[in-house]
């Protein structure tokens, strides 16, 4: 009895111990459901690093009118051949005030091809956001599917709970009446306690994934979040729609694969840096050919000429300049290596993106299909068969045909299986969430 009394102190303990970690959960019931949709809404809505990138992809849309633009021209004012002597404007016949205008002209083509790499460096930036939003999607549906799983499993917990302490009384009523034993009192205890700790270790589980959610949605960590119940009615088309044709499977796999080619904003993003790059590189090659400078200038004269006693007249100027490419060698051909090099780069990186996207696909696709089997097989056959092997057990353990140990493990067992069914329901929605993502589209429907 004083082995009972401690496992009864301890199972005392760890009640004590839920009932204090689970106060916040239980305090926010009358927080208003967040539904899936809901989620995602705000997540688009709210989102800090969602919003940085939009603004980024703003700021780069102001560029190709900048670089496509003529530099600033220039105006200068001179006093020229001014004597230090007497700094006087009228003594010698070159002194002269000078107004002049000056403009910087690029060969023609370069200003184009420094607009056309902006304009694409810009696409590039707008198909990002659009990447990050579909990565922003997947990723708050995963963690609201983690979220919905743990509170199914915290969900069973209590139930099973309850069925636990249901059996330490038969099991204390059979060994007070001489029909039972102690150990299996004891045994009893000792699997409610495990119960106890498993449900610590799950909500705590439950507020890292609601700090992550809500981290995703921009709001505190700690806002509370509460999400609808999740019953098996609303999975029954889960299994409808369950495909086993593999043929059918792999040309919905392939075709999500040429959709990705074709719409995948990252892939797309990277096609514009090819784009850009090859703009670079032809600017490259036009740095083979001068640049000009044109230029103006009007001076002003004062006094009058000794020799001819006539007003001095002004003087008007024009100027042609133009860079001579004399270090081809070392520089014009060292820079078209470098955006040569800079494309290939590029292109590479895009040939691997492809692959990774593929992979992604097919992995998705396996998990996804592997996870509509065990739901089906969950619900079709091991979880109907689970229940009738605990109600049996129970009958037989009521009057002596079955010993406590096996029914307590035929309990356990159907409660770890009601623990994977609603896993793999997660992982089903997970991997759909993966897939959409992959394929680059916001939804599989």
């Amino acid at each position: 009895m004083h082995i009972q009394n401690k496992v009864r102190h301890w199972l005392a303990s760890l009640t004590i111990m839920t009932v204090i970690m689970t106060v916040p959960f239980l305090s926010t019931a009358a927080e208003p459901p967040l539904t899936l949709q809901q989620a995602e809404a705000l997540a688009l809505q709210q989102n800090p690093a969602l919003a940085a990138v939009g603004k980024r992809a703003e700021a780069m849309a102001t560029i190709p009118s900048q670089v496509g633009s003529l530099p600033d021209p220039k105006v200068s004012f001179k006093a020229i051949n001014l004597p230090v002597d007497t700094f006087s404007t009228t003594q010698e016949n070159m002194t002269q005030i000078q107004l002049g205008f000056s403009q910087e002209l690029p060969f023609p083509g370069k200003l184009g091809l420094k607009s056309e790499a902006a304009e694409h460096m810009a696409a590039a930036a707008l198909q990002n956001r659009q990447e990050f939003r579909l990565v922003l999607l997947r990723n708050t549906r995963i963690h609201w599917w983690n979220l919905a799983y743990l509170d199914k499993a915290l969900e069973i917990i209590h139930h099973n709970q309850d069925l636990l302490r249901n059996l330490v009384k038969i099991a204390e009523t059979k060994y007070k009446t001489g029909k039972g034993l102690q150990q299996d009192v004891l045994l009893a205890q000792l699997e409610l306690s495990k119960l106890l700790e498993r449900e610590l270790k799950l909500q705590a589980a439950r507020e890292r994934e609601a700090a992550t959610l809500n981290a995703l949605l921009g709001r505190s960590a700690s806002t509370a979040i509460i999400l609808p119940k999740q019953n098996a009615h609303d999975l029954e088309e889960l299994t409808r729609n369950n495909n086993h044709n593999l043929e059918a499977m792999h040309e919905k796999t392939l075709a999500l694969k040429q959709w990705a080619r074709e719409h995948r904003p990252m892939l797309l993003a990277m096609d514009a840096r090819v784009q850009a790059a090859g703009s670079m590189v032809a600017l490259a090659e036009k740095d083979y050919y001068p640049d000009f400078n044109i230029g103006a200038g009007y001076g002003f004269r004062q006094g009058i000429n000794p020799v001819n006693r006539q007003t001095r007249p002004d003087f008007a100027s024009i100027m042609l300049t133009m860079s001579l490419p004399l270090y081809t060698g070392t520089k014009q051909d060292r820079a078209v290596d470098q955006r040569m090099a800079e494309k290939a780069q590029v292109q590479f990186t895009r040939e691997d993106a492809i692959n990774q996207v593929d992979a992604d696909i097919d992995a998705a696709a396996s998990d996804l299909h592997f996870a509509r089997d065990q739901v089906v097989l969950f619900d079709k056959g091991i979880l109907p068969q689970a229940r009738q092997t605990t109600a049996s057990m129970l009958a037989g353990y009521q009057v002596n045909k079955v010993d406590f140990l096996n029914l307590v493990r035929a309990q356990l067992s159907e409660f770890n299986m009601d623990i994977q069914y609603w896993q793999q329901i997660s992982a089903l929605h997970q991997a759909e969430a993966r897939l959409a993502a992959a394929a680059g589209k916001e939804s599989l429907q």
